[in-house]
């Protein structure tokens, strides 16, 4: 039996153009971008495109090539590691649950930098009150004043007091 067929079928190859193809028209529904936007966004990242090219490659039949360039620009514009936009989509992941995915995904991100901007913040507070310690009481009272929730306050008092927010 020849090594590329089992039981009469091809094997889908794990990385091919088609996966790049059928991924790019995935993940640009699944951020609500129309063709052309795809295409300005890869304009952007360094490597002209058109929309008709990004028709092209997802639709065209022959399917446009994609050249190296073009990959990484794509890679970059999806934040998706080149691999993982090679790669053929998971099964049982349709459209609705990828943009879910892909929303919970951002707000993961988008905390974990607010955390460590609070961190920072927070020790950056605490370097100051070390070095004036005259200052503690306003500060905690400026807290309140700005939070206005006096149990907020208190949380972020208290992360001060102990000189970072992990």
């Amino acid at each position: 039996m020849d090594d590329d067929m089992t039981g009469g079928g091809e094997v889908p190859l794990l990385y091919s153009e088609g996966n790049v193809a059928g991924r790019v028209a995935l993940e640009r529904e699944v951020r609500g971008w129309s063709t052309t936007e795809l295409a300005e966004r890869v304009t952007r990242a360094g490597v002209k495109m058109n929309q008709t090219a990004v028709w092209r490659i997802e639709n065209g039949s022959p399917r446009r090539r994609i050249n190296l360039d073009e990959a990484l620009a794509l890679s970059r514009v999806f934040e998706l590691p080149l691999e993982e936009l090679m790669s053929p989509p998971l099964e049982g992941l349709d459209v609705d649950s990828r943009r879910l995915v892909q929303e919970a995904v951002e707000a993961f991100y988008e905390t974990r930098d607010a955390r460590d901007r609070l961190h920072r913040a927070v020790v950056a507070v605490a370097g100051h009150i070390k070095a004036h310690p005259d200052s503690s009481r306003a500060i905690h009272e400026q807290c309140l004043r700005l939070m206005g929730d006096e149990r907020d306050a208190r949380v972020l008092s208290g992360d001060i007091e102990d000189g970072g927010h992990y």
